[in-house]
């Protein structure tokens, strides 16, 4: 199953997509390269640059800019990114991009996991904490998610939850959300890329409530099938069976049938 999805621009400058120029000495790309299930929202955040005094009375409107997703339409993972804005006279600066990954595993609107990463600008910043960039102006924020799954309501519809870590220099997972680190002089005309990647294996959210058996996961049946928590507690011989997103009953995951 694939879906994807749609990611709109807004803010002062809303006629970007048709062509609203942006000198290269006053933006950057942000792109992606994620599984095509995936897909994301961001928000650059701006503060008044240092020295000015002035203030933006909207702050939503002035202070951000957003790029919005829209469900099951295909998106382009570029985006523009403002270094410098004017709003109402006040000249802005970017601190932050706040990112959120999202993840479709079924069809339904709610069957989705998020979860989220970051890109924090400064003025300055120690050597050891800025990200590089190659030759072709282009530095990767890498990181891996996973899904975790449960059962819900009185069917035990599988649903899914979905964490993401960043990856190290070395390609191990750490601790903690994709983020990179950048000075205000780093990004004039660069691209910064977020590389997500799917691990292989997806693992039950709650403890004690499946068992690992050969060819995958088997849901515990607890005090009885309406016992919505259905812990194992040592009973690892009764199972229940629960649906998949789709409808399907069955009676082990991710293969359905034994």
């Amino acid at each position: 199953m694939t879906r994807t999805f749609k990611s709109l621009f807004w803010g002062s400058c809303v006629a970007l997509a048709a062509g609203c120029a942006i000198g290269k000495s006053e933006s950057f790309i942000f792109t992606t390269d994620m599984p095509s299930n995936f897909t994301y929202e961001a928000v650059a955040q701006y503060a008044p640059v240092k020295g000015e005094t002035c203030t933006v009375k909207k702050p939503d409107v002035g202070y951000n800019q957003r790029w919005r997703l829209e469900f099951r339409e295909k998106y382009k993972p570029d985006s523009e990114i403002p270094i410098y804005r004017t709003v109402e006279g006040c000249r802005l600066v970017i601190y932050r991009v706040e990112l959120d990954i999202y993840a479709a595993y079924g069809e339904d609107r709610g069957d989705f996991g998020s979860d989220t990463a970051v890109i924090v600008v400064r003025e300055q910043l120690e050597e050891h904490q800025k990200r590089t960039f190659d030759t072709a102006g282009e530095s990767a924020i890498n990181g891996q998610c996973q899904w975790f799954f449960r059962t819900q309501g009185p069917k035990r519809r599988l649903s899914k939850s979905l964490i993401c870590k960043k990856v190290d220099a070395q390609g191990m997972v750490t601790k903690g959300r994709p983020v990179g680190a950048y000075t205000l002089d780093q990004l004039p005309g660069k691209t910064v890329k977020l590389n997500i990647k799917l691990a292989d294996e997806e693992r039950p959210a709650i403890g004690d409530t499946w068992v690992k058996v050969p060819g995958g996961w088997k849901r515990c049946m607890g005090k009885s099938f309406e016992d919505q928590y259905a812990f194992c507690f040592g009973n690892y011989k009764d199972f229940s069976t629960f649906r998949m997103p789709d409808g399907k009953q069955c009676s082990i995951y991710p293969g359905c049938t034994e």
